[in-house]
């Protein structure tokens, strides 16, 4: 089973990724700030994780570099509802890159191709 890392400050929205993403095979850590994040993958052995940008307590942008440095070639999903943080170039550390829709499809793809499970 992998692990999956959700951070996202939302509360319906975590636990809509929660439930699709647990139907879907995956054990799922769920986080609604940075700070929970970086604990939670320091201390659990997280396979892959989806970050949202605007967070608590910590920028989005800041806790991905924070986990490329934890572990380089841990994958890491950009999930936010603004496309503008696509231009800027402390996003680019991302696996991937996906702007958020009430349908999963997407990143469910996106999870799938990077854990290399298709």
């Amino acid at each position: 089973m992998q692990n999956i890392l959700v951070v996202e400050d939302d509360p319906s929205l975590l636990d809509l990724y929660r439930m699709e993403l647990e139907d879907e095979g995956y054990k799922i850590f769920c986080c609604r700030d940075g700070e929970e994040a970086l604990e939670t993958a320091k201390g659990n052995p997280v396979d892959l994780v989806v970050l949202d940008i605007r967070i608590n307590k910590m920028e989005g942008l800041e806790v991905l570099k924070e986990l490329k440095s934890i572990r380089k070639d841990l994958p890491v999903i950009l999930n936010t509802a603004y496309s503008t943080y696509k231009l800027d170039f402390a996003s680019w550390m991302a696996d991937a890159y996906i702007v958020k829709s009430s349908k999963l499809d997407e990143l469910k793809l996106k999870i799938k191709e990077l854990l290399k499970l298709e």
